[in-house]
């Protein structure tokens, strides 16, 4: 029986090699006997209009190819109805792609698309949208609306250069936390969501969290010096700094963010890297409600 896979791609993201990453792919499956269509919106919300669209005629698949914030898209049009989700990463994190172990290479990607082997995998409501990795709030969306308003993007090099751009600025912001029902009021300078480990290109955010076990982990940075601060951050690439003093770990299905205070910029919410709304902010964990492809079982991150 032919495969009918839609096929979701940004053609001017990273610099065209998600376009002839999608070329590669689509002339594969069609020499393995897939008809293949493509899906290229010429915004975010035309493009999860498409996908709605393209979702309805239930292809086999719905196959983004970019990176976290096109499977963001992709996901707003496959949540919820069955219809799997795969992903080729050509983005600059890949951070949803990287936790499911998927890969990069073309061929590959045809094999694991083709198979059809796919994982139940919960999704986070937020913002009236669905993410699957992490929402961060706080410092680092700072962060990511700074770089969002260069003018050029230096690549990775753009994150690094906001970041000590708004380090020099930020002041602790105090949050009201929610978690299950369970309040933590507290001065802080961030607090991520997390239904999988890492955002940012690797950084292990919340090294425990689980895309399957119902939960959502919390973890919240408590206010500290810049000099801390820093020293911080490497540790979030190692996924060793639960073990300090200045963060608390939580879990729960709902996890509700507010921010009290004037002054200062809004506190805004970024989910798979894309901005979702300002504070506050209800995250809820939605059991098994997107199919994700998967060349065999995905590595686990506890």
């Amino acid at each position: 029986m032919t495969q009918n896979i839609a096929i979701l791609v940004n053609p001017t993201a990273g610099s065209g090699r998600s376009a002839v990453t999608a070329t590669r792919l689509i002339r594969s499956l069609r020499e393995r006997g897939a008809e293949a269509t493509v899906i290229a919106g010429r915004s975010a919300e035309d493009s999860v209009r498409l996908a709605r669209e393209a979702v309805r005629a239930a292809p086999d698949a719905l196959v983004a190819v970019g990176g976290d914030g096109l499977v963001h898209t992709a996901l707003q049009g496959v949540v919820g109805t069955g219809v799997p989700l795969g992903v080729v990463p050509t983005g600059t994190g890949n951070d949803i792609a990287r936790e499911f172990g998927l890969p990069r290479s073309v061929p590959a990607a045809v094999e694991t698309i083709l198979d059809g082997r796919a994982v139940a995998v919960d999704t986070v409501r937020a913002g009236g949208r669905h993410y699957l990795s992490v929402l961060a709030c706080g410092f680092d969306s700072r962060v990511n609306e700074r770089v969002n308003g260069f003018r050029l993007s230096l690549g990775r090099a753009s994150y690094l250069v906001g970041l000590l751009a708004e380090l020099r600025t930020f002041t602790p912001i105090r949050y009201v936390l929610e978690v299950d029902g369970e309040p933590l009021v507290a001065e802080g300078m961030c607090v991520a969501v997390g239904n999988t480990a890492s955002y940012g290109g690797g950084m292990r955010i919340c090294p425990d969290a689980v895309y399957d076990d119902r939960l959502l982990d919390v973890v919240f940075v408590h206010a500290m010096s810049r000099p801390a601060f820093l020293r911080f951050f490497p540790r979030v690439f190692r996924g060793t700094h639960p073990e300090l003093d200045e963060i608390t770990v939580l879990r729960g299905r709902t996890v509700t963010i507010a921010t009290e205070g004037a002054g200062g910029p809004p506190t805004v919410g970024y989910a798979d890297g894309e901005r979702l709304t300002e504070t506050p902010i209800t995250c809820e964990a939605i059991p098994g409600s997107v199919r994700v492809l998967t060349a065999s079982a995905p590595p686990r991150t506890s």
